[in-house]
């Protein structure tokens, strides 16, 4: 993830469950631009963030449109405003991307 200031955050994790037009769950961690594993101190963050997080995206069929829900279990709640404005960016560049 790149912030409009230009700094750079790494992550990796591994797929665990993927249930095709329904759910896809991955764990999510910090890393850095070589995929190690870091804390976020790494990234000058600190709080309680577990060394792991869940990540799990379910899809639900609404007429002619698709409901998308995240759910990001682990986020500090003192983080998640921050969290939130950094999916949803994501997720604008996607919609862009579809276009």
């Amino acid at each position: 993830m790149r912030l409009p200031e230009g700094k750079d955050y790494w992550g990796t994790g591994v797929y665990r469950d993927i249930v095709p037009i329904e759910r896809i769950a991955f764990t999510d961690r910090f890393a850095d631009e070589k995929g190690n594993v870091v804390p976020v101190s790494h990234y000058g963050m600190e709080g309680d963030w577990p060394s792991e997080m869940l990540v799990t995206v379910t899809l639900e069929e609404d007429g002619s449109r698709t409901i998308m829900t995240l759910q990001h279990a682990g986020i500090p709640s003192g983080m998640l405003s921050d969290c939130e404005a950094g999916w949803s960016g994501s997720f604008d560049n996607l919609a862009e991307s579809l276009k």
